[in-house]
């Protein structure tokens, strides 16, 4: 660590008891950078702890955003004065995701879902298949007569019958019913409605409804409820409620309450609405089209992947100021699919035309905390619904699964 130039006070602490060091601030060069700061802590651990540690690589955080640069530039740019003690955080460095294994389709991967035991995957040879985590193609499914765009767990691993929903470039949503154990499957309901693509579905909690997107620019709320079928055809299932207000198709859409959802449209806006009361309670202007949403129940936090190559972090809560909370600029192509980590309020993924999936920190809108790559062209679906999975789909065909190691050391960082 160099000594020349000038010095700030720093005070370093940890959320993490197994790696606090005293409690006194400390005088270092104020061009210190990352790496320093590393020595310097583990150095401080090597004193304080009897047993020596092994090296640990640690983040640090001023005012809750990651140091990238020299800590000078990062007080500057972040208008803290030199002249205060600087408060800085030190946190275990968030493993890397290792790849491990890529599944062969016949067609571009378009949807994925992932459940407790069960992955699902819709493709755009109008098939829909199902995966266990290994990576065993357990049941491939037709059903669709065009390309399948969203597919969506409605009940898994609860029960001996597993439910789930598909929608379709088709114009329809189907409701299916898996046994695992017999490997029957069976379509009970066709949801027709739509006069275009469905291009997006969502399950609310309690089950019971799902929302529909299309580019018909309808927003459809459908019942998921089984009523007594008697023979083998599916029967026709029609929308319970439908509600118009965007002006070109919409791309994603989310529950965000027992009777709210958001809806994301590539007529650059997002709105937020009320199902009791059927109608658009707010409208979010964006900049360009909107591809994906998606919506943290752990921070009542929405992010968005945007034609515009950035993905952004919105409160839809907020009165004042602004609702665009940050946005995160790396990837250089459409960010097509954007998904919250389950047990984190601080990590995201993100997959974009330019072939790369992402894993974020809110804490970090600079830079991503790791690129993963592996696809050979782009990416038009992610999903981390398995805490220690993060899977992608993209148009070479593959659906990429990078395990997510030591997750549940995270869940409070």
């Amino acid at each position: 660590m160099s000594n020349t130039g000038s010095h700030v006070l720093v005070r370093l602490f940890t959320k993490q008891s197994q790696y606090s060091v005293p409690d006194a601030p400390f005088s270092v060069p104020s061009k210190i950078t990352v790496k320093e700061l590393n020595s310097l802590v583990n150095g401080l651990l090597k004193e304080a702890l009897t047993d020596t540690p092994k090296l640990v690589d640690f983040d640090f955080l001023i005012k809750g955003e990651f140091l990238h640069t020299t800590l000078l530039e990062h007080l500057v740019q972040s208008n803290i004065s030199t002249e205060d003690v600087i408060e800085v955080e030190y946190l275990e460095r968030h493993p890397a995701p290792q790849p491990e294994d890529s599944l062969v389709h016949d067609d571009w991967v378009s949807c994925i879902h992932g459940g407790k035991q069960y992955i699902l995957s819709g493709c755009y040879d109008n098939t829909i298949h199902i995966w266990n985590k290994e990576g065993v193609n357990l049941k491939t499914i037709s059903g669709h007569t065009a390309p399948v765009l969203c597919v969506s767990w409605i009940k898994h691993d609860e029960s001996p019958v597993c439910e789930f929903v598909t929608g379709s470039h088709d114009q329809t949503l189907l409701l299916w019913q898996w046994n695992p154990k017999t490997k029957e499957v069976k379509c009970n309901y066709v949801c027709r409605g739509h006069s275009a693509s469905v291009d997006c579905v969502a399950v609310d909690h309690t089950k019971t409804r799902i929302c529909s997107g299309s580019w018909d620019n309808m927003l459809k709320i459908w019942s998921t409820v089984k009523k007594k079928i008697c023979g083998y055809k599916a029967e026709l299932r029609v929308p319970l409620l439908t509600l118009a207000g965007h002006s070109e198709g919409i791309s994603s859409l989310c529950w965000v309450d027992r009777n709210q959802i958001c809806t994301a449209s590539w007529d650059h806006t997002m709105k937020i609405w009320d199902l009791e009361k059927a109608e658009c309670l707010t409208t979010m202007q964006g900049s360009k089209v909107f591809l994906d949403l998606a919506y943290s129940p752990l921070n009542q936090l929405i992010i968005t992947g945007s034609a515009d190559r950035h993905i952004r972090l919105w409160d839809h809560r907020t009165n004042e100021g602004a609702i665009v909370k940050n946005s995160f600029s790396s990837h250089r192509g459409w960010v097509s699919s954007v998904c919250w980590s389950p047990n984190s309020e601080n990590h995201f993924i993100s997959g974009s035309y330019d072939m790369l999936l992402k894993l974020w920190d809110v804490r970090s809108p600079k830079a991503p905390l790791y690129n993963m790559t592996g696809h050979e062209e782009k990416i038009l679906a992610v999903d981390w619904s398995i805490p220690e999975l993060m899977l992608s789909g993209g148009a070479d065909k593959h659906m990429k699964i990078f395990h997510h190691t030591n997750a549940k050391e995270f869940i409070a960082s």
